[in-house]
């Protein structure tokens, strides 16, 4: 379970988002400034940080500076009334990862929340999970239902990709610079090549598949 410490010295709006994050499955801890969420990292593993900016004492944009360093690269989402881009600008350069305007809606929160989650396994961890997949970029592996198969490593990068920005269109250009490096001399059809390979390897797996863009290049879509 997933552990995410909610500094906010609004009580009501601490308690409100605490509430919507344990309903979904998140463990919670409450801070309300800078200085106690410190304290709390001392004492207990926390995977993310749902922030305000403007707190007593120890204010969210001193708190991520404290944290960024002190090498914490935990992830960390800012809900804030602050909604110049000055003030988001400052934010992002001290190294938070998102920024929400109040008021918020919680639904929003808990998308922001998942994918700032999921960013972070597949940074730290190296794996990439959904629904009975697994991809784990050590070992070149891709588990489906329990299943396990050593996939070549271009093709298990190439599958990688698609699926840490599902929905998202690479094209064969940008594919194969970063696959291939910009020096490269390989033909681009060879981008070709590796995603007629994978949809041949996973042509029954309905988890997933790799979609065309005419035109354009590839993307990845997870089934739900």
């Amino acid at each position: 379970m997933f552990h995410i410490l909610v500094v906010e010295d609004d009580q009501a709006l601490n308690k409100l988002i605490c509430r919507v994050l344990n309903k979904n499955g998140y463990e919670t801890s409450v801070a309300f400034d800078g200085e106690q969420a410190l304290e709390m990292l001392d004492q207990t593993y926390i995977d993310l940080i749902v922030t305000d900016l403007m707190m007593p004492r120890m204010d969210g944009y001193d708190l991520t500076k404290a944290l960024r360093d002190s090498g914490y690269q935990l992830p960390i989402l800012v809900v804030t009334a602050k909604d110049t881009f000055p003030d988001k600008a400052k934010g992002f350069k001290l190294g938070i990862d998102d920024y929400m305007v109040k008021p918020i809606d919680v639904n929003e929160l808990l998308l922001r929340v998942e994918a700032l989650l999921r960013r972070a396994k597949i940074i730290y961890e190296k794996k990439l999970e959904f629904d009975h997949v697994c991809l784990d970029y050590i070992n070149l592996t891709v588990t489906i239902d329990e299943k396990s198969q050593i996939l070549p490593q271009k093709e298990f990068q190439l599958l990688y990709k698609l699926l840490s920005f599902p929905n998202h269109t690479f094209t064969r250009q940008q594919i194969m610079d970063e696959l291939w490096g910009y020096d490269s001399e390989t033909d681009i059809r060879t981008v070709d090549v590796h995603i007629n390979r994978l949809r041949d390897r996973f042509r029954d797996i309905p988890y997933f598949q790799i979609q065309t863009v005419r035109g354009l290049g590839y993307k990845g879509i997870i089934e739900k």
